[in-house]
């Protein structure tokens, strides 16, 4: 795949067409813990908008913009709307409009967005010349139509676990899964969900059902780019992760 995008922190980013794409943000966890009498001490909005801004701005420093916002659904975590959880992404929403136009935030429906929230519009996929953008949990026809070079999805969480040689230390890291499935260029994005690393794909996953639209014995043939505290490190094929 002749590479025109950027792996951004735990986002994608494509600098010729200017757009920044974001992963599941499940903002509303923390509301609906406290809702449940559970004291947290972790500001989750705060957090997400600290570092959509810092990617966003090293972006700048790179002499590159950014246009056009894609969400990848799950931006909501509770399925329906909890309360203070209309807040947050409210909130959310606007603090986006710093960097592009309400018209040039794109927001995807994931398996937790059952209503829409105001005027905002929820697309089932996103469609910019050959890049196709949707949450993963469901396919639709006109992605895999023959002008789509690459599609790129969420829902997965993906991470992987790593190990020592003595098997005494293992930690858990978000990763990018990237591969091909039927003749298409595939990009799994993170989470942006900053308080949980996500499904371990190297431990167990490969015996569970298929989880999105790609098939889990086909994302053992993806490459694995994990997100290291400030790089990203390539780590070959998910299979080979066992």
């Amino acid at each position: 795949m002749k590479q025109n995008y950027i792996l951004a922190g735990k986002t994608l980013f494509f600098p010729q067409k200017e757009i920044l794409v974001i992963g599941d943000l499940h903002l509303g966890y923390e509301p609906m813990l406290r809702n449940e009498g559970i004291s947290f001490p972790f500001n989750q909005l705060k957090q997400s908008e600290q570092d959509i801004e810092k990617i966003i701005n090293q972006i700048k420093i790179q002499k590159n913009k950014v246009s056009k916002i894609i969400i990848l659904g799950d931006l909501k975590h509770h399925f329906n709307f909890n309360p203070g959880e209309k807040e947050e992404i409210r909130n959310f929403l606007e603090f986006l409009e710093k960097f592009a136009k309400k018209e040039n935030i794109i927001l995807l429906k994931g398996n937790h967005e059952k209503f829409e929230l105001d005027d905002r519009k929820h697309h089932n996929f996103y469609i910019q010349e050959e890049l196709a953008f949707l949450h993963g949990d469901k396919e639709f026809p006109e992605i895999w139509n023959k002008k789509i070079k690459i599609i790129i999805m969420g829902h997965l969480h993906p991470s992987v676990i790593l190990q020592d040689k003595p098997s005494i230390k293992k930690e858990k890291y978000k990763c990018f899964l990237i591969g091909k499935y039927k003749r298409k260029n595939i990009i799994i994005v993170p989470s942006f969900f900053p308080l949980v690393k996500g499904a371990g794909l190297n431990e167990g996953f490969q015996n569970k059902k298929d989880f999105s639209i790609i098939p889990t014995s086909k994302l053992r043939k993806f490459n694995v780019h994990v997100l290291g505290k400030d790089k990203i490190y390539g780590f070959g094929k998910l299979k080979n992760l066992d």
